[in-house]
């Protein structure tokens, strides 16, 4: 029996690279996320994990921004301890961070969309800075909207008492992680794909 040797279409190279840079980019959250960073005179900690949704959003756009997160998040929820703490498992995904991690993958999409217009795609360090900030706010907006209201929900609190204890002690590192990435992406280093 011969086999028929074009029957098979070989995927095009631009998506490999693509899904490539997704991988990578979900592997570096996966190995900085699980890391706390305490915050002095506080018995929170913070993460670096929407500082790779930022750049997942603004570096790979809508589309690969988006199954980035996605590869990140089916990772923790298939055991990798690669949310915070080195938590894992799709218990974590249900728990009253969940909120934040299922945002993850919209905030994502909705950088991209923003910034790129669409699913063209566009070098985010020549974007207008006053779009990408745009872009970033409201991408925290929802990551504190969906995080905050789910354990809301989940807890039983009042909305005072969860942005109290889910969102405000937060804020200036969001906006510190908002001018890394912004910085990131100005200084050229990460080169994106044009599909």
């Amino acid at each position: 029996m011969e086999t028929e040797r074009d029957a098979v279409e070989l995927v095009e190279g631009d998506v490999v690279r693509q899904f490539a840079r997704a991988a990578v980019l979900a592997a570096l959250l996966g190995a900085v996320g699980p890391v706390p960073i305490p915050i002095p005179l506080s018995t929170v900690s913070v993460t670096l994990q929407v500082l790779f949704v930022f750049l997942a959003g603004l570096v790979l756009g809508p589309v690969w921004g988006t199954v980035s997160m996605v590869l990140y998040l089916t990772a923790g929820a298939i055991g990798l301890p690669v949310f915070s703490g080195w938590a894992a498992g799709i218990g974590t995904l249900f728990g009253h961070t969940g909120g934040y991690l299922w945002s993850y993958p919209f905030a994502a999409a909705l950088i991209g969309f923003v910034v790129h217009r669409g699913t063209d795609f566009r070098d985010p360090a020549d974007v207008p800075l006053p779009i990408v900030i745009g872009a970033l706010v409201m991408a925290t907006i929802l990551i504190y909207g969906m995080g905050t209201g789910y354990a809301a929900w989940l807890l039983d609190l009042e909305p005072w008492e969860a942005i109290a204890g889910y969102a405000l002690p937060f804020v200036p590192f969001e906006v510190l992680k908002m001018a890394a990435a912004i910085a990131i992406v100005q200084s050229g280093r990460l080169e994106p794909i044009r599909s």
